[in-house]
């Protein structure tokens, strides 16, 4: 067995309080709660990584460096693996804006990845920047039999997409259940540059269509 790619989404920010659409670099950092999170989930991991990355977000950096201090293991930051980008939604909190965002969301996880946020990306944008990112840390660390861990931190909405495009896990399921703040994907390489997703969220494999909605946070 190889080892995994741990996704982590971020701790709580102040966007995510404020349920605004931060998805602009930097953004905006993580709360007083979002730091504790960040410090329980790197004290939790029984056994280091081998590698630690983040996006370039603040919130992302700044829960990378709490699992840092907790592992020793030093903090890389990465190009290319920030949130889905909103464009004209960004800076809102209206249920309207929230709304619009949902409805494109979901007709990405249902195959149309050409619709496109106003100003922003459409998901086959998200794709094409995110995933060969993660083919180079696939390359570079993933490869050995012997390979440990790695973890990523990252963001609810581009979490949840690249890792339906990349598993097959099922449509509606990928679509109904977000990731509460540093919930994980752990995604597990096998031959052919393939991946199987072992866990999303509070869910190990396999996963069900029929699994309730989790809730309406999608992203940060």
């Amino acid at each position: 067995m190889t080892g995994k790619l741990i996704l982590v989404r971020h701790g709580e920010t102040e966007g995510n309080v404020g349920k605004i659409l931060d998805t602009r670099l930097p953004g905006l950092p993580l709360t007083e709660r979002g730091a504790g999170q960040a410090k329980t989930f790197g004290a939790g991991l029984s056994v280091p990584p081998r590698k630690l990355f983040s996006s370039a977000a603040l919130r992302a950096r700044q829960t990378g460096g709490y699992i840092e201090a907790a592992t020793g293991v030093p903090l890389e930051v990465l190009d290319d693996l920030q949130e889905v980008q909103l464009g004209d939604l960004e800076g809102r909190n209206s249920k309207e804006a929230h709304d619009a965002f949902q409805q494109i969301y979901r007709a990405w996880h249902f195959g149309d990845l050409s619709v496109r946020v106003p100003g922003g990306e459409s998901g086959q944008d998200v794709l094409d920047r995110y995933i060969p990112a993660l083919e180079r840390l696939r390359d570079d660390y993933l490869s050995d039999r012997d390979a440990g861990d790695i973890i990523l931190v990252s963001h609810g909405a581009a979490m949840r997409l690249v890792s339906r495009e990349l598993t097959g896990v099922p449509r509606l399921f990928a679509a109904n259940n977000h990731l509460d703040n540093t919930e994980t994907i752990e995604l597990l390489p096998f031959e052919d540059g393939l991946w199987e997703c072992t866990r999303w969220g509070r869910y190990p494999a396999p996963f069900a269509d029929a699994i309730e909605p989790t809730g309406d946070d999608p992203m940060g």
